[in-house]
């Protein structure tokens, strides 16, 4: 197969890509539902997570002069101040993946921002995924310093988000149900964008609206994090307000438009129900059976893979890791090419989305002198993508529903 059909299936496969972000992005979805879900009176607005600023404006389209003050929480560069309208929308930045300063000071523009609603305002409430990350406030007793070093080890030691979220919960006054609690007996409607398999609302940002059904730890966390964990049984269950918590994009909603796009363009599909997860290792295995087991077809996965540090990691996310991975597995392949990315637009601690790799990535970095094996072993694989060509880079998306996986081999 030629390297311009080569090129084509690589294009094919980016189209797929765009075609699942446009589907769930943050404006359209809200702006959707709240056409057909109008909400009655003068509203306030809270939006918190990687989607809020695009959620946001959505809302704000639609609800005009009725939305009377709002306080948007995201990730640096995911909002438009000036295109919320300033005067009466507040945009704070927090801090992810790992909570910082900044994280502490959007909670505390949160609880000013509560503290100031009237006593009866209906509330409309935005989340999506990095709520857990970009705003925080601390239960009494915990210091940014122990947040900081919980969460590094959470994260370098790859759990899913559900048993990491069930730690972070015991260490905030917002997460599972604290912000609902706080918003006491205001009527308040959540949208929520969902980044998490299963589309539980109470795993969702660490669930600020949503209690969970189980409040189990994960096994095997150290004495020095277990001894800083407060009884979950303290936290009050109770929320006295007129709650109403609907999801208004999932990963499945992505999956289906990326489906549609391949089919249009005359392409046989697969798309696998199970997601994406475990260590990077074990869901190549997956990958490369699925490939293998039916060639000539698009296969679709969404999740989240898994990756544990080595001490000192270099540049890349979990997308791009195990893009590179792929990229072993199908060197030299006829025309085998592969898409990782993660539907908001960046990758781990990167301003990248992923990587889009193919059967001669291996043999351009071989000429780029190279090594792949060490360049896995160092998590390092966004310094090996970029140099030859293979990086994803699109910019804040306005959405985050998960990762995708999109791979195509002849």
């Amino acid at each position: 197969m030629s390297e311009k059909q080569v090129q084509d299936r690589r294009q094919a496969l980016l189209a797929a890509y765009a075609a699942a972000v446009r589907a769930v992005e943050g404006d359209k979805v809200t702006a959707d539902w709240l056409r057909a879900n109008p909400l009655n009176g003068d509203v306030a607005l809270i939006a918190l997570g990687k989607a809020a600023g695009a959620m946001a404006l959505g809302a704000r389209r639609v609800l005009g002069g009725r939305l009377q003050r709002g306080l948007v929480v995201t990730k640096q560069g995911h909002a438009d101040p000036q295109a919320l309208g300033p005067a009466r929308i507040r945009v704070c930045e927090g801090a992810h993946p790992m909570p910082d300063e900044r994280s502490l000071a959007a909670g505390e523009a949160l609880l000013g921002f509560i503290a100031d609603l009237p006593a009866d305002m209906p509330v409309l409430v935005l989340i999506s995924g990095g709520a857990s990350a970009l705003v925080e406030v601390l239960r009494p007793g915990v210091a940014l310093d122990d947040l900081a070093r919980a969460n590094e080890w959470l994260l370098a030691n790859g759990l899913p988000i559900a048993q990491i979220n069930a730690v972070r919960r015991r260490l905030s006054r917002l997460k599972g149900g604290g912000l609902a609690a706080m918003l006491g007996a205001r009527p308040v409607t959540g949208l929520l964008i969902s980044d998490v398999e299963g589309d539980d609302p109470a795993v969702i940002g660490s669930g600020p609206l949503n209690r969970p059904a189980s409040t189990r730890l994960p096994d095997g966390l150290p004495d020095w994090l277990l001894a800083m964990l407060p009884d979950d049984d303290a936290r009050s269950a109770v929320v006295d307000g007129d709650l109403r918590v609907v999801l208004v994009a999932t990963l499945d909603d992505a999956l289906a438009a990326a489906r549609a796009e391949l089919q249009a363009l005359g392409i046989a599909v697969r798309q696998h129900d199970r997601h994406i997860d475990g260590d990077v290792s074990q869901v190549v295995d997956r990958v490369e059976r699925g490939l293998r087991g039916e060639p000539g077809v698009v296969h679709l996965w969404g999740g989240e893979a898994t990756v544990i540090l080595p001490p000192g990691p270099g540049r890349g996310g979990r997308n791009q890791q195990l893009a590179l991975a792929l990229a072993g597995r199908i060197r030299g392949e006829a025309a085998a090419v592969v898409l990782c990315a993660g539907s908001d637009g960046t990758d781990g601690p990167t301003e990248d989305a992923g990587g889009l790799v193919d059967n001669l990535t291996v043999r351009r970095g071989e000429i780029e002198g190279l090594d792949i094996d060490d360049h896995l072993r160092r998590a390092d694989a966004g310094t090996y993508l970029e140099h030859t060509g293979d990086l994803i880079t699109t910019g804040p998306t306005g959405t985050n529903v998960t990762d995708l996986l999109i791979a195509w081999h002849a």
